[in-house]
């Protein structure tokens, strides 16, 4: 293993801890002010659908591209949690049986399954809402202009255009399978649009110009991109114990991706041009995009 290479995983568990401990910490029944009261069983719910391990990459992604612009930590590290409570409302949700039908996400029982039905929508209710409110509490220490532009970067990125969007996409391919345009519209949205924002949201913290901005938006469509291609081979090759998670259904269904239309090999070769043109976009900062760049690898060859 070169040094590059430990140092990134090194990295990637050292931010999954620390995003994991700002989770813990925001999601403790002390109430807020202006809050009521936080209903235990509805807390409990919500902490078990986040505070259950995982790499926190969309986090990891936030942290790491503001550190590249020279941006506030404290509040990247608050943003990216704000963002790991969207990506687990809408893993909460996508589980449940009018959804994805899971039982089972990172090795435990889905959310609906160790509670019920409805607390599971509540929790993931809940934890999208509290995204927002992270964003824009005082404790995030950002000028309000930038609080805005997250704001809006983020509910465009999980909402009809996006992310929930995608969704419906994906429930809509169980009826008619799509072509290969319409497969990579949907994954852009269900899976790629919130990769993309948290590469953005770096650039937005550091309050850096339009040009980075939307050369580390550019980065996030091509890293989303290749975690889905990577996920869809997944979904193939890999067993539910290694992935945590039921494996085969895309298939079962009869949902079209992209490994199913074109192969296996095709979609490594394809995995490797990702990473290439994600590295090449990241070459105007030299050796300090190294931990990106290795990210993107990592996304195009991890094995759960």
């Amino acid at each position: 293993m070169d040094s590059t290479n430990s140092s990134f995983e090194h990295r990637l568990r050292d931010n999954a801890g620390k995003v994991e401990a700002a989770l813990g910490q925001l999601l403790t029944d002390a109430g807020l002010s202006g809050e009521i009261t936080r209903p235990r069983r509805l807390l409990e719910a919500m902490r078990h659908g986040v505070l259950n391990g995982g790499k926190r990459l969309r986090p990891f992604l936030v942290m790491e591209t503001a550190a590249l612009l020279g941006g506030n930590g404290d509040a990247a590290l608050r943003i990216g949690a704000a963002l790991e409570c969207v990506h687990c409302y809408s893993l909460v949700h996508d589980d449940l049986p009018a959804m994805d039908d899971d039982d089972l996400r990172r090795g435990q029982p889905t959310v609906h399954i160790a509670f019920d039905y409805a607390t599971a929508i509540l929790a993931g209710d809940s934890l999208l809402t509290y995204a927002f409110d992270i964003i824009a509490a005082p404790e995030t220490e950002l000028p309000p202009d930038r609080k805005i532009e997250l704001v809006l970067a983020l509910s465009r990125a999980a909402g009809i255009g996006g992310m929930a969007g995608g969704q419906a996409l994906d429930l809509a391919a169980e009826k008619e399978t799509p072509d290969e345009r319409g497969i990579t519209m949907l994954q852009a949205m269900k899976t790629g649009a919130l990769i993309r924002f948290a590469c953005e949201a770096g650039a937005i913290i550091a309050g850096a110009p339009a040009a980075d901005r939307q050369r580390l938006r550019t980065f996030g469509e091509k890293t989303g991109l290749a975690f889905q291609l990577a996920d869809d081979l997944l979904d193939l090759t890999a067993d539910a114990t290694t992935m945590g998670k039921a494996t085969g259904k895309d298939a079962a269904r009869g949902k079209g991706t992209l490994v199913a239309l074109h192969g296996r090999a095709w979609a490594e070769t394809t995995l490797a041009h990702l990473v290439m043109e994600a590295s090449e976009l990241l070459s105007p900062y030299g050796e300090k995009a190294s931990l990106l760049i290795e990210t993107a690898r990592f996304v195009a060859s991890r094995r759960n």
